[in-house]
């Protein structure tokens, strides 16, 4: 038996998320005959026309399933709407409690561009309870080939948020059951605000993302992390490269901490009266005389500082002969 297609009409609740069969009541309601494959082949095909709908009625729905916009990419889509119009409609469904207003399924790139040129939406519009919409959403997402492996892993960690179970995820994203596992391990593991602001990062593969977030979980590596996105350049790298500078300050060591500097060495005279400071670090030594307490010591010792300096000199020589 065929299997039912995502797409096609369903009786059903919104947020049900499974079909139903409909009443006995319900199908005696049911138009039968001549006159209810009419109105079948009548909605079939008002649910295959391309329709146009001012872009201010359309309200977003589904899941996110973009990590950002490529303003480079976003500008060429409004360039190439604007010149040409726009070929391929979005999907719709009527919104669930607002009559007159819809939702979008997917298609959301365009939709932004088309609203900025204040152009108007050519859109199919389907009858997509809460499951067909993520189910729709999700497949289409499998065949586009711009869509980066983080935020296919996002995409599924947020339906599996939204309570639906991992053979729905599976075949939304048409992958096979340890793919779902090994997407949601990486997808589960950051917070939606972090991945938006590192972006798309299409070039880094799950590998690269399980580091991260085993480099995470060090509260020291994650502080880094945290400053590395504050810096003032941060926003303005690519995706890819926003990804590497957070991943190369996790990995960076803390550095020490300076040692505090060596306290001076107060030199006295023979009636313990201060007369200079000695203080010693890996640079030298240094010898401080105060002027203010040296009653012109120090403008004689400055007079007989090398003789005094080779005398010392001299006897430290002969102790090292000894040794």
């Amino acid at each position: 038996m065929a299997r039912k297609g995502i797409l096609e009409p369903r009786i059903s609740t919104l947020g049900g998320g499974t079909e139903r069969k409909p009443t006995p009541a319900e199908s005696r309601m049911m138009p039968r005959g001549a006159v209810g494959a009419l109105q079948s082949s009548l909605s079939k095909l008002q649910e295959n026309a391309v329709q146009e709908i001012e872009a201010d009625l359309i309200d977003d729905a589904g899941i996110e399933d973009r990590l950002g916009l490529d303003p480079a990419a976003q500008a060429q889509l409004k360039e190439s709407l604007q010149t040409y119009g726009q070929q391929v409609p979005v999907l719709l469904r009527p919104h669930p409690k607002t009559n007159g207003r819809f939702e979008i399924v997917y298609g959301r790139r365009r939709l932004g561009a088309l609203r900025e040129l204040g152009m108007k939406v050519k859109a199919m519009v389907r009858q997509l309870d809460d499951h067909a919409l993520v189910m729709a959403q999700g497949q289409e997402n499998t065949s586009r080939q711009d869509l980066s492996f983080v935020e296919k892993a996002s995409f599924a960690a947020q339906l599996q948020d939204s309570g639906y179970e991992r053979q729905t995820i599976a075949a939304a994203l048409s992958i096979d059951l340890p793919m779902v596992s090994r997407m949601l391990k990486v997808g589960t593991a950051f917070s939606l605000p972090f991945l938006r602001r590192i972006g798309s990062a299409p070039g880094i593969g799950r590998d690269r993302w399980m580091a991260l977030a085993k480099a995470l979980e060090n509260s020291a590596a994650a502080t880094r992390a945290e400053e590395a996105m504050a810096e003032p350049g941060f926003e303005g790298l690519e995706s890819d490269a926003r990804f590497e500078a957070v991943f190369a300050a996790t990995q960076r060591k803390a550095s020490a901490a300076k040692a505090p500097a060596p306290r001076p060495r107060t030199l006295r005279a023979r009636n313990g009266a201060a007369l200079a400071e000695l203080r010693s670090n890996s640079r030298g030594l240094t010898l401080t005389v105060p002027s203010r307490t040296a009653d012109g010591f120090d403008r004689w010792l400055d007079g007989q500082a090398e003789e005094i300096i080779k005398e010392l000199h001299d006897r430290w020589q002969s102790t090292r002969s000894e040794d």
